[in-house]
């Protein structure tokens, strides 16, 4: 594969406060063009539209319009930090797969250190007694798996960072990654 020219910026962000969201999407492109590759933020689309339309007609507009933006790209990093409970964030993990069924370059990071069966509690069982998966993986096996077979690899942070979802660090680790594995 050639080097990536386009790099999807998949992760949480899109739901921060607009200020907080461009922070730290002004960040990853800076890094990424430091090493000449474009980052391209979920946000980099125009949806105006009718006012009068439903929201889940917008909800198909967005998915639509983030589809187009992914297959423009040659590679995503995805912010997999633990987002509204235990795992990564469900639009950011579905924006993983797609980018691998499309053979696409992909890198991932997580803010958290701990594996996924520390974050459930370290028990080979749930409140209700379902298994809780314990293979030293930062998530679910399905997403470390996929990126790791695909030629990429999930970066930890240490957890001290000054954004609980944010490091620069950590993300120039990932632009490193995504270079090394893919010239």
């Amino acid at each position: 594969m050639t080097k990536p020219q386009r790099v999807y910026l998949a992760g949480p962000e899109v739901f921060f406060p607009e200020r907080e969201h461009r922070c730290i999407v002004a960040s990853k492109k800076r890094l990424l063009a430091a090493c000449g590759l474009e980052g391209v933020d979920p946000l980099d689309t125009e949806l105006e539209g009718p006012g009068s339309e439903s929201k889940r007609s917008l909800g198909f507009r967005i998915y639509r319009a983030n589809r187009e933006l992914m297959d423009s790209c040659q590679a995503i990093i995805a912010n997999l930090s633990p987002f509204r409970g235990l795992s990564a964030d469900p639009g950011t993990v579905f924006e993983v797969g797609y980018m691998i069924a499309k053979d696409k370059a992909a890198v991932g990071y997580t803010m958290d250190p701990r594996n996924y069966f520390d974050r459930a509690g370290s028990s080979d069982t749930d409140n209700l007694g379902h298994t809780v998966e314990n293979f030293e993986f930062s998530d679910n096996l399905m997403i470390e798996c996929g990126i790791v077979e695909a030629g990429g690899e999930i970066i930890r942070g240490q957890g001290a960072a000054s954004h609980p979802f944010y490091d620069e660090d950590v993300f120039e680790r990932c632009v490193r990654a995504l270079i090394q594995r893919h010239p």
